[in-house]
C-alpha cells in the first residue's frame, strides 16, 4: 500500500511505529521527514556506483547489482536494527521518489509479515508540501516581532513566553545559531533544507487565530536564509522593542555567550573576522580584553562600537508604525520571567491594533 501525504500536518497523526528512510546517508543528512530514521539499503558509494553503471553500461546490470545490495543491506538491517520488532510492527518506508529503493526494502518487509507501507513520491511528495508551504503560501498566523539590541535577552524573552502558553517560533533555534558574528553554536548549522522542514512542520502547528512571536532578524540566520513567506510576515509585522542599559546588557552577553569566553581560539579568530571593519588598533584592544578575561568590557565596547550601530541602521529600513517600546532593567532569570508576563498584554494590544 502507498500513503498520500496531503498536509504536513497530517504528520504528527500517522498510524505508523516508525518511519524509515532507506535513502543513504548522505541523503538523510540533508534532510529527511521529522522523526525518520535512516536504514540506508545503498550506502552513497554504492548509489554512485550504481548509478555510474546505470548511465555508462548497462540499466539491467545496474539494477541486478542494485537488487542485491539492497537485499544485502536489508539482511544487516533485520539483524540489527528491526531484530527485535514485534509482529504487529507497523513502518512506513520512503526513498527519494518512491521508487525501487523503497520499494525492495518494503517487500522484504512485507513477507515477514509487518504491516509495511510505501510513502506515495517518496521524500520528493513531503519536499513539495514544504516548499508549498514556505515559497507559495502566505504565513498563516499573525507576526509579532520581538525586537531590541544585542544583549537585550530577546531569545530568551521569547523562550519564557512559550513556557506561559504563548506561540512563539524560534528561529535561531531551528537555525543552531545566536544570529550574530559569534552566534555559532556546538554542531554547526543544519543544511538549508533541513532548516526549512523544521520551520514548515512548526508553522503547520500553528493555531492560525493566534499571534505568534518572532524575534527581530535579518534575512538570514547565520548561513541559513529565511523562506519568503516568512520573511514577508516579519516585514509587515508590529514589534515590541525592548531596550535595557549597556551594563546590564553587558552582563547578560557574558553569561549568555559562556561557551564562547570559554574558547579562547575561536573567540580570537571571530574578532579577528572583524577586521575589515574596524581599524587595527581597536580590534587588538579587543583581542586583548578577550585575552585577559574581561568579556563584560568586551561585550560593552563590542555593542557600543559595532552591533548598536548597525542595528540602528537596519531598524530605520524596517521600521514599523505599530511599535511598542519596553524597558528592561533587569535581565537576570528572575528579571526575564518577569519581562515575559510584562509582554503578554502588550501582545494582546498590538494584535488587536490598539
Amino acid at each position: 500500500m502507498a500513503l498520500r501525504l496531503t498536509a504536513l500536518a497530517d504528520l504528527a497523526a500517522l498510524p505508523f511505529d516508525e518511519i524509515i528512510d532507506v535513502r543513504s546517508p548522505s541523503e538523510y543528512a540533508e534532510d529527511h521527514l521529522p522523526g525518520a530514521v535512516n536504514l540506508p539499503v545503498l550506502s552513497d558509494a554504492e548509489r554512485a556506483r550504481v548509478g555510474t553503471i546505470y548511465v555508462q553500461e548497462d540499466p539491467f546490470k545496474a539494477r541486478k547489482i542494485g537488487a542485491a545490495l539492497v537485499a544485502r543491506n536489508a539482511a544487516h538491517h533485520l539483524e540489527t536494527a528491526l531484530a527485535g520488532k514485534h509482529g504487529g510492527y507497523r513502518p512506513l518506508v520512503y526513498c527519494w521518489r518512491g521508487g525501487q529503493r523503497s520499494g525492495g526494502f518494503a517487500s522484504i518487509l512485507a513477507q515477514i509479515g509487518w504491516r509495511v507501507e510505501l510513502l506515495d513520491g517518496g521524500y520528493r511528495s513531503y519536499r513539495r508540501l514544504v516548499s508549498e508551504a514556505l515559497y507559495a503560501q502566505d504565513f498563516p498566523a499573525p507576526v509579532v516581532l520581538l525586537d531590541g539590541n544585542t544583549g537585550t535577552a530577546k531569545t530568551d524573552i521569547l523562550h519564557a513566553l512559550a513556557a506561559r502558553d504563548v506561540q512563539v517560533l524560534d528561529l535561531e533555534g531551528r537555525a543552531n545559531h545566536r544570529g550574530s558574528l559569534f552566534g555559532a553554536r556546538t554542531g554547526g548549522q543544519p543544511g538549508q533544507k533541513a532548516f526549512e522542514s523544521s520551520l514548515a512542520m512548526d508553522i503547520a502547528a500553528l493555531d492560525p487565530a493566534r499571534p505568534v512571536i518572532v524575534e527581530a532578524e535579518s534575512s538570514r540566520v547565520g548561513d541559513r536564509i529565511l523562506p519568503p513567506a516568512l520573511w514577508k510576515a516579519m516585514k509587515a509585522a508590529p514589534r515590541i522593542t525592548l531596550s535595557a542599559c549597556l551594563d546590564e546588557r553587558a552582563r547578560y552577553l557574558a553569561r549568555a555567550y559562556a561557551d564562547l569566553a570559554g574558547d579562547p581560539a575561536a573567540l580570537a579568530e571571530t574578532i579577528e573576522r572583524m577586521r575589515p571593519m574596524h581599524a587595527a588598533a581597536t580590534i587588538a584592544h579587543w583581542r586583548g580584553l578577550a585575552g585577559s578575561g574581561a568579556f563584560e568590557t568586551l561585550a560593552r565596547d563590542l555593542m557600543a562600537e559595532h552591533y548598536d550601530p548597525r542595528y540602528a541602521k537596519h531598524r530605520r529600513r524596517m521600521a514599523s508604525p505599530r511599535e511598542t517600546r519596553v524597558t528592561l532593567d533587569d535581565l537576570s532569570e528572575t528579571g526575564i520571567a518577569r519581562a515575559a508576563e510584562r509582554l503578554l498584554p502588550r501582545i494582546a494590544a498590538l494584535v488587536a491594533g490598539r
